[in-house]
């Protein structure tokens, strides 16, 4: 009989074993599945966001918070009612910006005005929503991450402007940065993805003229 207890003690302990081995199992797989996701999930935001995937992170100072965020932004984005624009409405909106830009030549600082409120109108038309600031610039960077840099730069010299304190360099400046996200608005940037933004500034350069 003690012979009987002994194997059965000895055959619990097993069983005790075994699970707490596949306890530990279960549990390395699911933190090294976590941890995979979690990488994979990093690597698509900062493919998706390039260089505002950086700013988040400094903005947040952590880096599963700025995740987050920029997750939160694009939930946003997708369930608004974002749309192309007509032939016409493209038309109109490139007439529109060919007239403010040929008068910064005489008039810089009013066309930096103009090339601020067309931006806005654009964005209206494409059924962005056009509130508060920091918003429309979250809420553009989750399809124009590349471009909306320059929307904040452009907006901080069109405010420095509204003060009389931007120079006429800093107004050429703020054109070029409008322009180069209004043409992604407009749909109309010929250059690939990769090099679309370069382009784009070296075209409006040309344009504006230094």
């Amino acid at each position: 009989m003690r012979m009987e207890d002994d194997d059965l003690v000895h055959l619990n302990q097993m069983n005790t074993t075994t699970i707490v081995i596949l306890a530990v199992f279960v549990i390395v797989i699911a933190i090294g599945a976590f941890l995979y996701f979690r990488r994979r999930r990093s690597e698509n935001l900062h493919k998706q966001f390039g260089p505002e995937y950086k700013r988040a992170v400094d903005q947040y100072g952590d880096q599963g918070k700025a995740e987050a965020a920029l997750v939160e932004r694009e939930k946003r984005v997708r369930k608004l009612d974002i749309r192309g624009l007509t032939h016409d409405e493209k038309t109109q909106f490139s007439d529109n910006w060919k007239k403010t830009q040929a008068r910064f030549v005489d008039a810089p600082s009013p066309a930096v005005s103009e090339a601020d409120s067309l931006v806005k109108e654009l964005m209206l038309a494409r059924r962005y929503p056009v509130g508060e600031f920091e918003q429309r610039a979250a809420d553009v960077s989750v399809d124009h991450p590349d471009v909306v840099n320059n929307y904040r730069n452009a907006h901080k010299i069109a405010e420095r402007n509204k003060s009389g304190k931007a120079t006429t360099e800093d107004l050429r400046q703020a054109m070029v940065h409008y322009r180069s996200l209004f043409e992604e608005l407009l749909e109309t940037a010929a250059a690939e993805p990769s090099n679309r933004s370069e382009r784009t500034k070296r075209e409006s350069d040309k344009e504006v003229g230094k």
